[in-house]
């Protein structure tokens, strides 16, 4: 597809992936439809992207929570620009805490926006592709949604979810031969967003982005160029790919080096945190912002994490071996 022109709805726009990608588009001219509860972000990401290529903006402020509004939402992108080529479901939040110390509430309301706000988004843009015969659904997912981790046990939830409902909408159009609508999930491995300061926390402890550390224009043109060229699932960064090699040869081993790193990497062992809902309920004051300011936590992590990689590999291969014999 060509990409430059289209029409794309981008939730979650305020900040982190969501805005990086919305400036994406704009600066391929396409015209974007901005959507997130903070009306102050979202305004200054609509100017920021109208200065790029004549790009047209359009802010809609939405509770992806509620139905009536997400379809509120694709009415207005489609009032104003006549199609929706592309929507982007990114809007996400999140929770660190035992298992059995995280408030309900807090576990509902990830589930709530993370799953339930996807739903909501592919049923109001797959209304519409429908009745245009085309265009391109885009889940923001993670690498979590692959291997899982401790202290995030609803995020964790929620992005195998999201690649589930990728996978059953994709099985659904093609059996019913809709051939020009395509279903994409992104999984990226961790974003250099304010994600971690937003979170919700019941660990005692500050989150802290894992190294290592990729920005959020790294998945802002991964997705761009998923909706010129559709893929079923793309993970991003190379320690991400890392992951997901060494889960399917040894999940077990896998499973045993997340919770080291989350336990060493994620959490502080330095630095306390009260507890708090974060922007679960109500979302953070301020303008937003792409970055979190995690940068440069990334090429020690990435090569230790490499030759951690290569060596898991190496005895899996001669595990393999002695077994054969």
């Amino acid at each position: 597809m060509r990409v430059r022109d289209s029409v794309v709805v981008i939730t979650g726009a305020s900040s982190g992936i969501g805005r990086a990608t919305a400036l994406a588009f704009a600066r391929k001219g396409c015209s974007v439809v901005l959507a997130a509860r903070r009306e102050e972000a979202l305004e200054e990401v609509g100017r920021e992207c109208e200065r790029h290529r004549g790009a047209e903006a359009l802010v809609v402020p939405t509770d992806v929570t509620d139905p009536g509004a997400v379809d509120d939402l694709a009415r207005r992108a489609v009032q104003r620009f006549g199609r929706v080529d592309v929507w982007v479901n990114c809007a996400a939040v999140t929770v660190f805490g035992p298992f059995e110390e995280t408030p309900l509430e807090d576990f509902r309301k990830v589930l709530d926006v993370n799953v339930m706000g996807y739903v909501h988004g592919a049923r109001a843009a797959l209304r519409v592709m429908r009745r245009q015969a085309g265009g391109t659904l885009i889940n923001v997912s993670s690498i979590v949604g692959l291997v899982s981790q401790p202290y995030t046990h609803a995020y964790g939830m929620s992005k195998y979810a999201v690649r589930a409902l990728g996978a059953s909408l994709r099985q659904e159009l093609r059996l019913e031969k809709d051939k020009g609508i395509h279903v994409c999930t992104v999984l990226p491995a961790t974003i250099d967003t304010p994600l971690f300061e937003h979170a919700a926390n019941y660990t005692g402890r500050k989150p802290l982005a894992m190294p290592p550390v990729y920005s959020p224009e790294r998945v802002a043109r991964t997705i761009v160029e998923l909706a010129r060229v559709p893929r079923r699932e793309v993970v991003v960064g190379p320690m991400g790919r890392s992951m997901v090699l060494e889960s399917r040869i040894m999940p077990g081993m896998a499973e045993r080096m997340m919770a080291h790193q989350v336990d060493k990497k994620h959490l502080s062992r330095k630095e306390p945190a009260p507890a708090g809902h974060g922007n679960l309920h109500v979302p953070a004051p301020g303008t937003g912002a792409a970055h979190g300011g995690w940068g440069g936590r990334r090429r020690t992590a990435m090569r230790r994490l490499s030759a951690a990689t290569v060596l898991a590999c190496a005895a899996a291969g001669v595990v393999r071996r002695v077994r054969a014999h």
